[in-house]
């Protein structure tokens, strides 16, 4: 068993160790850096990694990353196929038909952007992880989303129910007049505003391919 003293040096000898399974699947893993770090155009709340196309790096390599939320070797590894799938198809297809089939020859299954092991490549996964040693770092955990201060006044038509959110610093003056039928309207309670980035429409939108742009930014 190997013992690694940094993150990026397991995951460099990780990549090695998975070049059979997409060699054994026909493909050929490009040249990559992997590294530990946020998504930079996901939540790091639900986004567990991240591939940057070749054209929007400066070594012209692709570039993954991997979510310091994960610390356990299996569910690094699965993730980090994800990610090399999408640097095989170098970030062309998102989440679409191209991908999908590197996915499911390698070893994939389920929803496209949730792929993920199937039982007998995460037996394989648990073996490279047996070989690689522990992984050199402890997840970072995140607080729950906790309610800010603000909070957000609405006022709404007794009648035809057209519905307004009042700003705090025009809410003294009263609710306003409705422009269908001319009445004021009522307030309502003012409602709470969580401070939370729980959804994310790049990590969870089902289906489809995404817009050109976005895809050659990066792929989660």
């Amino acid at each position: 068993m190997k013992q690694h003293s940094v993150r990026e040096a397991w995951l460099e000898d990780a990549v090695r160790h998975l070049e059979p399974v997409f060699s054994k699947a026909g493909y050929a893993i490009p040249p990559v850096r992997v590294s530990c770090g946020f998504p930079a155009s996901s939540s790091p709340r639900t986004t567990l990694g991240q591939c940057w196309p070749r054209e929007r790096s400066g070594g012209g390599v692709n570039e993954i990353f991997i979510s310091p939320k994960i610390d356990d070797p299996v569910q690094l590894l699965d993730t980090l196929v994800h990610e090399l799938c999408h640097a095989v198809d170098d970030c062309f297809s998102g989440h679409g038909e191209d991908f999908k089939g590197i996915a499911q020859t390698v070893g994939l299954e389920g929803p496209a952007r949730m792929a993920h092991a199937t039982e007998e490549l995460t037996v394989k996964l648990m073996m490279i992880s047996q070989e690689l040693g522990p992984y050199p770092h402890q997840a970072i955990v995140f607080p729950p989303p906790r309610p800010s201060n603000a909070s957000r006044s609405k006022a709404k038509c007794g009648q035809c129910g057209y519905e307004v959110t009042l700003l705090k610093k025009w809410a003294s003056y009263g609710a306003p007049i409705c422009p269908k039928d001319n009445i004021r309207m009522l307030e309502d309670a003012p409602e709470t505003i969580e401070n939370t980035t729980e959804y994310d429409s790049d990590s969870v939108t089902k289906g489809g391919k995404s817009a050109p742009d976005q895809i050659r930014r990066a792929i989660s």
